[in-house]
C-alpha cells in the first residue's frame, strides 16, 4: 500500500535552483513509485516582487543585488548548468538574458492548481524561462506556456486580463513568509518536515523514506 505523503513546493519561476530541486524531487519520486503517492503542492515566492513590467539585464541585476562580479556570475552559472545536467533540465544563458516579474505567472499557478495543473504548468513556465529565454511576464506568453501545459487557453487569458488570484498569492506569500520562509526552493513533507535549498534525488529520497517507515 502506498504512503500518502502531501509535498508543499515553495518556489519562483525566476529561481534556477527552484527547477534544479524539483527535478531531483522528481526524481526522488520516481525511485519510490511503488512506495509512495505524492500530492505536489506548488507555493508562491516572489524573489523579485518589484521587478518592473520591463524586467532587468540579468548579469546587471545580479550585480547590483548581490555584490557579484562577472567571474561570479560565470561560475554561479557553471554550477547551475551542472545541477540542470544532473536532472535532465538545461539552462541557456545565453537567452536567459533578463529577469522578469513573476507575479502574473503564480496567479496562473493558483488557477492551474484546481485543474489539476499545477506541475505541468510548473515544468512548461522553467522550461519557457530558462531554456528558451521566454518573458514569463508577458500575458500572451503566459497562454500560450499554459496552453502547452495542457490548459485552456481562452480560460488562461481571462485570469490574466483579471486580477483573479492575485490576493491569494499575496495572502499565501506572507503565510510561508511569516513563518521564517525566506529562500526557495523550499520543501515541506506533510506540514511539518522543512527542507531548504536545492536537495539531491538522494537526500529527497531518503526524507521520503523517513516518513514512510
Amino acid at each position: 500500500m502506498s504512503t500518502p505523503i502531501r509535498v508543499d513546493f515553495i518556489s519562483d519561476i525566476v529561481c534556477p535552483w527552484c527547477a534544479i530541486g524539483l527535478g531531483a524531487l522528481e526524481q526522488a519520486i520516481d525511485r519510490l513509485a511503488d512506495e509512495v503517492a505524492v500530492d505536489i503542492n506548488f507555493e508562491p515566492f516572489e524573489l523579485n516582487p518589484d521587478m518592473p513590467p520591463s524586467g532587468q539585464n540579468a548579469v546587471e541585476h545580479i550585480m547590483q543585488k548581490y555584490g557579484s562580479t562577472a567571474a561570479d556570475i560565470a561560475r554561479g552559472q557553471h554550477s547551475i548548468r551542472t545541477g540542470g545536467d544532473s536532472v535532465g533540465f538545461r539552462f541557456d544563458f545565453q537567452k536567459r538574458t533578463h529577469f522578469y516579474n513573476s507575479f502574473d505567472a503564480h496567479r496562473l499557478m493558483i488557477w492551474a492548481a484546481a485543474l489539476g495543473r499545477q506541475l505541468p504548468l510548473a515544468r512548461a513556465l522553467f522550461s519557457a524561462y530558462f531554456t528558451d529565454g521566454q518573458d514569463i511576464s508577458r500575458h500572451e506568453t503566459l497562454v500560450s506556456i499554459a496552453s502547452a501545459a495542457g490548459l485552456p487557453e481562452d480560460q488562461a487569458r481571462e485570469v490574466l486580463g483579471s486580477n483573479r488570484y492575485a490576493n491569494e498569492v499575496r495572502d499565501r506569500e506572507y503565510f510561508f513568509t511569516s513563518r521564517g520562509v525566506h529562500s526557495v526552493p523550499c520543501v515541506v513533507l506533510n506540514g511539518r518536515q522543512i527542507i531548504t535549498g536545492a536537495q539531491s534525488a538522494d537526500y529527497y529520497e531518503q526524507a521520503l523514506r523517513q516518513i514512510i517507515a
